[in-house]
């Protein structure tokens, strides 16, 4: 059976529209690092990068291979991480020109390093002109304890579901462990007009 992030991890992914406390595990991506406007070209060719090495590692035994521990499995979707720079942080209205992110893929657990030169490898040969590549790199992650709750709508109007984030932590006596945030997008936002966006914030915390 294919394993379906949005049913078999739903509670990870697919959050209710308020605030929960959620204790996550540790979890492999494909990430890449960036700054500046998410609007940009360079943002898209980042998440490109991202998609063609995820469905490379996905596809491989439609080409002959297949790796050790291999399951049928829905690709999963983007994620970010994001700061801003420290002048950033002082002016009054936000300037996406100084933002800074990672942006990420995770990846089930039989990827090791070995696999992901291989899917390096067959997208190099496959999409000669994809940039980037030598920019992604394998790695692990673990948010442990977080609050988590799904926004509706446009990525400008978050702050209004940061704010219930921070309240709900005040109020579970809780604390902040980074006020960089993880974002998962769980539809696209080129074919999404902004009402129907999708996605899950996360920050991680700490009991007080």
């Amino acid at each position: 059976m294919k394993h379906e992030w949005r049913k078999a991890e739903k509670n990870i992914y697919i959050p209710k529209s308020k605030p929960t406390l959620i204790e996550l595990p540790e979890q492999k991506f494909f990430m890449i690092d960036g700054s500046g406007d998410p609007n940009g070209e360079l943002f898209a060719k980042h998440i490109e990068v991202l998609y063609a090495l995820s469905y490379a590692i996905r596809m491989m035994p439609k080409s002959g291979f297949t790796p050790d521990g291999y399951f049928e499995y829905t690709v999963y979707p983007l994620e970010g991480i994001w700061d801003i720079s420290d002048d950033g942080k002082s002016d009054d209205v936000l300037d996406k020109s100084k933002l800074i992110y990672t942006l990420m893929i995770r990846q089930p657990d039989f990827v090791t390093q070995e696999l992901f030169e291989k899917a390096l490898s067959i997208v190099k040969k496959k999409k000669k002109s994809l940039e980037f590549l030598d920019k992604v790199r394998l790695s692990t992650m673990c948010d442990g304890l977080s609050v988590q709750m799904l926004h509706l709508g446009s990525y400008d109007n978050e702050p209004e579901s940061f704010s219930a984030m921070k309240l709900f932590i005040e109020e579970h006596n809780l604390e902040i462990l980074t006020m960089k945030h993880r974002e998962i997008y769980l539809n696209d936002a080129r074919k999404t007009i902004p009402e129907k966006l999708k996605t899950t914030l996360r920050y991680r915390v700490k009991k007080l």
